[in-house]
């Protein structure tokens, strides 16, 4: 019988002390979780499941080391948080799943409409695979040996989702546990009732093929994700010890790595169903190192960043019908990578949706501050303008060479000129987040990927 893991967002030790999550409303994110998990155990212990809950106390790093130190087969692991936006209106809720697992995603869709059903004043604001977060990966999805899902419950920083919660938390739980038994019984059918002894596993075959040849050894798949030989990986030249925490897993007296893991190596991952074949595409078409050097030569075109606008925001292209052209004509002018500075202006305008800060008439696309010390941010008299701001702001931290063009960015005399050559060099200094360069390069992938370029 399967047994189910469950961790409540945050809480734990991190680098500072107590992390308590999201905090908005007079409450944490940590308190409304534990206090929603708490139910859920409740429900699915009273439907005959073996649960264990993640200890409060524990980093996330922690937690998933005593998962994995615990896990069997047929177990699955499932992390409920709260979300936060910029913006108050922003609410909903979603279930994250590892990129390139359709098993995984219709788990994933299995367990979010358990809530919805039971909690239809939600927004569904769907699946989604964890390279559409922030760092493009997630270590819960990642990193936990067995079926995992991470669940963003409500946005805590909307008052509606937040209300909803503490007024109605059993109909939450309920609907959880609705999905987490749906999904725990796709996994295994005896879940739930007495448990019967399990045979050592066996993991199905499948066919690999990298950069349109067929490899000769075949992979496998485990819990619904490619895994290839650590011998393809070294033929890659691929250095794993870069990417901490990969899972690596010995069958049949061969060692396989998780597929999804060399998309840290620009190498794209796909999946043809029909021939159970993994197809890897080593980087062929991006020099090394051009996604993240600001002083470098863009890849996409008009219409491909048009394109990667328009799935991340239907909306985006109508009130700035032509930024895509705008970001390649201003970058060229400069010699900036016009892909680096077209996702750093996803990532700060959240794909044109922009927040509470600044408004859409203000043809700010990068965050830029005035002088002053005020409290507003720039205004510009034109989209172009503004994206000739963005780009003089990064030519500024990324080069010594001087403008081509008169300057138009308020705070271009302030940087310290080549400062900041990569995009990684920007953490910490555009914004305070110490992770804000890596976001940056994973929006690039993801529109490297969306352009068949990677």
């Amino acid at each position: 019988m399967g047994r189910i893991f469950i961790s409540a967002g945050h809480g734990g030790k991190e680098v500072g002390g107590i992390d308590p999550g999201t905090i908005a409303g007079g409450t944490t994110e940590a308190k409304e979780m534990i206090f929603l998990r708490d139910l859920i155990l409740t429900e699915l212990r009273a439907r005959g499941f073996e649960v264990l809950s993640v200890p409060d106390s524990l980093s996330a790093k922690a937690s998933i080391q005593w998962i994995n130190s615990r896990d069997r087969r047929n177990d699955v692991a499932v992390e409920i948080h709260a979300d936060a936006a910029s913006s108050p209106s922003v609410n909903g809720a979603s279930v994250y799943y590892i990129a390139n697992n359709e098993e995984r995603k219709n788990n994933a869709e299995t367990l979010l409409m358990g809530l919805l059903r039971r909690v239809p004043q939600l927004n569904n604001r769907g699946v989604k695979p964890d390279t559409a977060t922030g760092m493009g990966r997630l270590m819960f999805t990642r990193e936990v040996a067995i079926a995992s899902l991470l669940m963003q419950v409500i946005f805590l920083s909307n008052p509606e989702d937040r209300t909803l919660l503490q007024t109605r938390r059993r109909e939450f739980a309920v609907g959880i546990a609705d999905g987490i038994t749906a999904w725990a019984r796709a996994i295994d059918p005896t879940s739930g009732s007495d448990p019967i002894p399990q045979p050592q596993p066996t993991y199905a075959a499948i066919n690999i093929k990298i950069n349109g040849q067929t490899y000769p050894e075949q992979g496998i798949v485990v819990n619904g994700n490619a895994y290839i030989p650590i011998d393809l990986v070294d033929r890659l030249r691929i250095d794993l010890s870069k990417v901490p925490n990969v899972r690596r897993l010995s069958y049949l007296r061969i060692v396989y790595v998780k597929a999804i893991e060399l998309r840290e190596f620009n190498v794209s991952i796909g999946w043809d169903a029909a021939t159970r074949t993994v197809i890897l595409r080593s980087n062929l078409v991006i020099c090394p190192g051009q996604i993240t050097q600001i002083m470098s030569r863009g890849e996409t075109s008009e219409v491909q960043l048009q394109i990667f606008l328009r799935d991340n925001n239907q909306d985006a292209l109508v009130k700035f019908p032509d930024i895509p052209k705008l970001y390649r004509e201003e970058a060229a002018i400069e010699g900036v990578n016009h892909d680096i500075a077209f996702c750093q202006m996803c990532l700060e305008s959240s794909f044109l949706r922009f927040g509470d800060d600044i408004a859409p008439t203000q043809n700010n696309f990068a965050g830029l501050a005035t002088i002053g010390g005020g409290n507003e941010t720039a205004t510009f008299p034109s989209a172009r303008v503004g994206v000739r701001a963005h780009i003089q702001h990064l030519k500024a931290y990324g080069s010594l060479e001087p403008l081509a063009q008169e300057v138009v960015d308020p705070r271009f005399r302030f940087v310290t000129r080549g400062i900041a050559p990569l995009v990684t060099d920007l953490s910490g200094r555009w914004e305070a987040d110490l992770n804000y360069g890596d976001k940056i390069v994973a929006l690039v992938k993801r529109l490297y990927e969306s352009a068949g370029l990677l």
